[in-house]
């Protein structure tokens, strides 16, 4: 508990942390707002600045924007029938049918209502769970390490994504990607063509900026799909006078936000599944447990509070892996690992001995979060949606796709750097087209490294080389329900597959 209240006391004692963690609780909601950007994006355009930044204040507007994006993609959702984010498609359902009976201000605070208490459940879970986690991960050898390594590439391949095939050549070229530059052991260079930048490996930001923002714009403008923004003929909801959410309304949806928080953080700790199965997977259980007065289909707040309260509890369960294993547990975590590792903050369970003070300090940024978003979100959506609803998303797109030339560049002043983020952009543009993983990819690269130099340490370990993992009972549990994901995929591509042939037929 102590390391916590130090961390607190550091964040409340810094005015320019709060300060940031304002801004950046309101950018994220605004940046969520605008469909086809999210959290993700805002972050990668982030990450070159933050080398300027103190480790801490980069931290905080990087967490703080990723944490209150996820919420701010139910108010174009609801207004408009157009999420913001991908996690906000469930919400969208019941939300959007609400709002259109002339309820969108208790749609919006409803959403709001459970956003805030599935964050501060997930946030909670994180800084009393983690550290605990962290004492045990400290003493998993590379052979255990090695099969957790797997058991994410193969989670993140196998489950994310429409196709399972395109899922692992996703994730087999994001770890080939990993091994450009030195070679960790022998010193020699692999796949550098001759290019002195890429020595130390593929610059890491511009890449990142490449696939997620680039790639993001390029495809929007390839198929003329700029969101709500674009429609001018889209009128807000008028409200009708009983249009509010009081506390017998959040009394009476209480219960499904347990629900959904729980299965949202239960999610959220599975590296790569996201805040997107976990809304789908609560707004489906939710709906299985209806009462005969619910008006599922036609404008349920219960909908829009299962779905609000899942994706937001996966944020902050989505560091556990990160902070206690090293390994991201959703592309926006992954890219706050990014920023850790420019400020040379250590990736892993070590940060709670090395950097304790810090991680606490961030911590708290993100329960001052939750409260600022909440209070923009219940009194100001409306009037954010009546915003974005305003800018012409060619614009938008445009300056964005100004501003990631920039940040590419400005890291090291470099031409090069820039044409990274442009193939990368081209690589993000096809992902998307034809419906490769991008998160498999990118988290891949990631940690090809890490589980090159595990693989490594672990054949050094015994003469056996690799069959050692077989020959210790965590390593080998881990294979064991890896293989048990792996067959329950392929079952449950089958079945799909039988079934749209009956329908078909």
């Amino acid at each position: 508990m102590s390391p916590f209240l130090n961390g607190m006391s550091a964040f409340i004692t810094s005015p320019s942390a709060v300060f940031v963690a304002i801004v950046g609780s309101v950018a994220g909601i605004l940046v969520g707002a605008v469909p086809g950007l999210s959290g993700t994006t805002a972050v990668a355009l982030l990450l070159p600045f933050s080398f300027y930044l103190d480790p801490l204040i980069a931290l905080i507007l990087m967490y703080t924007i990723s944490k209150s994006s996820d919420f701010g993609g139910s108010i174009p959702g609801i207004l408009f029938n157009t999420p913001g984010t991908p996690s906000a498609a469930a919400t969208m359902i019941e939300g959007h049918p609400l709002a259109r009976k002339g309820y969108p201000v208790k749609a919006l605070r409803a959403a709001t209502a459970a956003s805030a208490t599935g964050d501060f459940f997930s946030e909670c879970l994180l800084i009393f769970g983690a550290a605990y986690l962290a004492v045990y991960a400290v003493k998993i050898g590379p052979p255990e390490l090695v099969t957790i390594y797997i058991m994410a590439f193969v989670v993140i391949s196998s489950i994310i994504g429409e196709s399972m095939i395109k899922g692992i050549i996703s994730t087999l070229f994001g770890i080939t990607m990993a091994l450009v530059g030195f070679d960790p052991i022998s010193g020699n260079l692999r796949m550098t063509f001759d290019q002195l930048p890429l020595m130390d490996g593929l610059p890491l930001v511009p890449a990142l900026i490449g696939i997620f923002v680039v790639g993001e714009v390029f495809h929007r403008f390839d198929v003329k799909d700029f969101g709500a923004t674009s429609h001018k003929d889209r009128k807000e909801e008028v409200s009708k006078p009983d249009d509010s959410f009081g506390l017998t309304d959040y009394l009476r949806v209480l219960p499904t936000i347990i629900r959904s928080m729980f299965i949202g953080a239960s999610v959220g700790m599975f590296p790569g599944i996201g805040a997107s199965v976990a809304s789908f997977l609560s707004f489906g259980e939710a709906r299985r447990q209806a009462k005969p007065d619910d008006d599922w289909g036609n404008g349920e707040v219960k909908g829009v509070a299962a779905s609000e309260a899942a994706n937001n509890a996966t944020s902050g369960a989505n560091l556990i892996p990160l902070l206690t294993l090293g390994i991201p547990g959703s592309t926006q975590a992954a890219l706050l690992a990014g920023a850790m590792l420019i400020h040379g903050i250590t990736v892993g369970p070590q940060v709670f001995t090395e950097d304790a003070n810090l991680i606490y300090a961030l911590f708290s940024a993100g329960l001052f979060c939750i409260v600022a978003y909440f209070v923009v979100g219940f009194w100001f959506s409306p009037m954010i949606g009546r915003i974005i609803l305003a800018v012409p998303a060619r614009i938008t797109y445009s300056l964005i796709l100004m501003i990631s030339v920039s940040s590419a560049y400005v890291l090291h002043s470099s031409l090069f750097d820039v044409w990274i983020m442009v193939v990368f952009g081209v690589l993000g543009y096809l992902f998307r087209r034809y419906h490769y993983n991008i998160p498999a990819f990118m988290i891949a690269l990631l940690l090809g490294g890490g589980m090159e130099r595990a693989a490594r340490q672990t054949m050094l370990l015994d003469n056996d080389g690799l069959w050692i993992i077989f020959q210790r009972p965590i390593s080998l549990t881990i294979l064991i329900l890896t293989m048990i994901m792996i067959i329950m995929r392929i079952r449950k591509a089958r079945m799909n597959k039988t079934l749209a042939a009956i329908q078909d037929d």
